[in-house]
């Protein structure tokens, strides 16, 4: 069943009497957090996960405790290369995905780096903007034709969506003050229109795609956040920790994973298809930059947006899809 699900739910409650046995997944970024975490339940379930990670080395590490459950669980995991900061690597990677010609059942889009230093990918792309949104753009496009029908995309977003909308004309910082946490904002924001634009180009063949907000989760994505980057993100009167550090409600890995996984596999296609979900069901759309934490900025979900940015997108590739 669909739920009911929130805040606290995890992974084995959202996937609790489902099997998936048949099913094959790609997940992005399997060397980490809630990557790992999604794979590793996906798995457990019988299904086939294909994980994508950077570093190999280090993605056979994070996953090799997880491996056994997996195996008992009916599921496999298999690992391949995927750089996200590298145009040519995306294609690599999609081109042995296409070569093999399995098809997926659900492509997850979970991998990402978050308010880094300013710097830029192999191809000049601003990190976040390169790493979080193009290089998921191009993965999931190209590897699109392998979607079966009624497949499921997922595109991990973010509550920090709200810290800025993309700017089309200086996608780079090439004439904006950098700022890491408004950079992560913009690829967050750009996640989210993806995945409106993806599910409105191929839901006539019954393949929808949703973005999800996982939740505040103490990760190796949180590893660039020196005190000056939390300082961007302080609300004014908001409470605060001995360092400054803005007090949120915090998920453990299962639970950030959660949602995730009821998008990919037990939500209603239809309810979630071109929707920002959080806390396992669909977000409200909120109005104001101050908006309360729960639900989805109006510019997050914008169809004209989404279509411009789809435009950008294929214009900064170099391909049309």
């Amino acid at each position: 069943m669909a739920g009911p699900f929130g805040f606290e739910s995890t992974t084995e409650d959202v996937l609790a009497g489902v099997r998936l046995d048949g099913k094959r997944v790609l997940v992005t970024g399997v060397s980490a957090g809630i990557g790992v975490e999604t794979a590793r339940a996906l798995g457990a379930h019988g299904a086939a996960v294909v994980g994508a990670a950077r570093d190999l080395a280090k993605a056979r590490a994070a996953t090799a405790p997880v491996l056994g459950e997996i195996a008992a669980g009916g599921g496999s995991l298999e690992l391949t290369e995927l750089d996200l900061a590298s145009l040519a690597d995306v294609r690599a990677c999609a081109d042995r995905l296409l070569a093999a010609g399995k098809p997926f059942d659900v492509v997850i889009a979970n991998a990402g780096v978050m308010a880094c230093p300013f710097g830029k990918t192999a191809d000049g792309f601003e990190t976040q903007f390169g790493t979080n949104h193009l290089g998921h753009f191009l993965l999931v496009n190209r590897l699109a034709p392998l979607l079966r029908d009624g497949s499921r995309a997922v595109i991990l977003s973010s509550s920090a969506h709200r810290f800025a909308d993309v700017d089309l004309d200086d996608p780079n910082f090439e004439r904006t003050p950098y700022v890491e946490f408004a950079a992560y904002g913009r690829s967050k924001t750009a996640n989210s229109l993806f995945a409106l634009e993806f599910d409105r180009r191929h839901k006539g063949r019954g393949v929808r795609a949703a973005s999800v907000h996982p939740g505040a989760i103490s990760t190796e994505l949180g590893r660039h956040m020196r005190p000056e980057v939390w300082r961007q993100i302080s609300v004014p009167g908001a409470q605060t920790d001995a360092s400054g550090r803005p007090i949120t409600p915090r998920k453990t890995v299962p639970q950030g994973a959660a949602t995730t996984v009821w998008a990919a596999i037990v939500a209603p296609a239809e309810a979630v298809g071109g929707r920002y979900c959080e806390d396992c069901h669909v977000a409200e759309v909120s109005q104001g930059e101050n908006a309360a934490r729960g639900g989805v900025q109006p510019y997050a979900v914008d169809p004209v947006m989404a279509e411009k940015l789809w435009a950008k997108s294929e214009a900064m590739v170099g391909e049309r899809f």
